[in-house]
């Protein structure tokens, strides 16, 4: 009898395809040997209790895993696995596209029009900025913000790591390319806002709670910053209602990695721990 694994969500279909095919693949998790699970997925005791002792692995299709246990997991015997490295250039892309979109007013032209408001071709009309000459700020530069970080300089922008907040009041574009832990959570917060320039944007392409979002919100409305970019949220899917209402955002709905170069090459990650563990 072949191996159980859960899956609750699609894979792209070359990598599901053989999944199942070594596999026996449903989406329940009670009974099951391995599980892909995603970064929405609360992967702790009550998790492990409901798949039974003999869960042995557990393939987190992301590279971060601030939302497994590792510690129960390891309690446990269940190896964890994530996916470093491929989703590196697919993330560091929308990044820099979030950057582009916003500081360019891309999206909010795209509701203007959308919603049927007369325009014209003027020298004022809906100005923006480039990214050329402005200092981009980016807190965590392992793998993708070191990667955003070169494109930003192919951009002519300035580079600045950063630890935490330290030296935010220096810093154009501020990205977020972190791990969400107890030290990171909320870094961005009401009084980190306030220390930004008021002509300051932020984008956020690592983890939502990085971001205290109902602050942000209230910084945008008030003008501390000029505008934001998020493709993560606190409560992911739900966002902050405030955030809804305002033109100076764009919002994403988690396409960090969303190129399917990269979701395959995850996906085949996965499938590798799974085997290993499992075959």
């Amino acid at each position: 009898m072949a191996p159980r694994v859960r899956l609750a969500v699609s894979l792209v279909p070359s990598v599901e395809e053989e999944l199942r095919l070594l596999f026996d693949v449903r989406p329940e998790l009670d009974g099951a040997d391995g599980a892909v699970t995603m970064p929405t997925d609360r992967v702790d005791a009550e998790f492990f209790d409901r798949a039974g002792p003999q869960l042995r692995v557990v393939a987190q299709h992301a590279v971060g895993l601030d939302n497994v246990d590792l510690a129960e997991a390891a309690r446990r015997g269940v190896t964890v696995s994530n996916t470093p490295g491929v989703l590196t250039d697919a993330t560091a892309e929308l990044t820099i596209a979030l950057m582009l979109d916003l500081l360019r007013r891309v999206t909010e032209g795209d509701r203007l029009i959308r919603r049927g408001e007369p325009w014209r071709l003027q020298p004022t009309f809906m100005l923006g900025t480039g990214l050329k000459g402005k200092t981009l700020g980016v807190v965590g530069m392992g793998r993708i913000g070191s990667e955003v970080a070169r494109l930003g300089e192919a951009h002519g922008m300035r580079i600045r790591p950063m630890r935490g907040l330290d030296g935010v009041e220096e810093v154009d574009v501020l990205t977020l390319h972190c791990p969400l832990n107890e030290e990171t959570r909320h870094l961005v917060d009401a009084a980190g806002l306030a220390r930004m320039k008021p002509a300051a944007v932020l984008v956020n392409a690592a983890r939502g709670a990085v971001v205290h979002e109902a602050a942000l919100a209230d910084a945008l409305r008030r003008g501390v910053i000029a505008g934001a970019a998020l493709d993560v949220f606190e409560r992911e899917p739900e966002v902050e209602e405030a955030l809804l209402e305002l033109e100076n955002v764009v919002l994403c709905p988690h396409l960090g990695s969303a190129t399917l170069e990269a979701r395959e090459a995850m996906g085949r990650l996965c499938l590798d721990a799974l085997r290993r563990e499992l075959l």
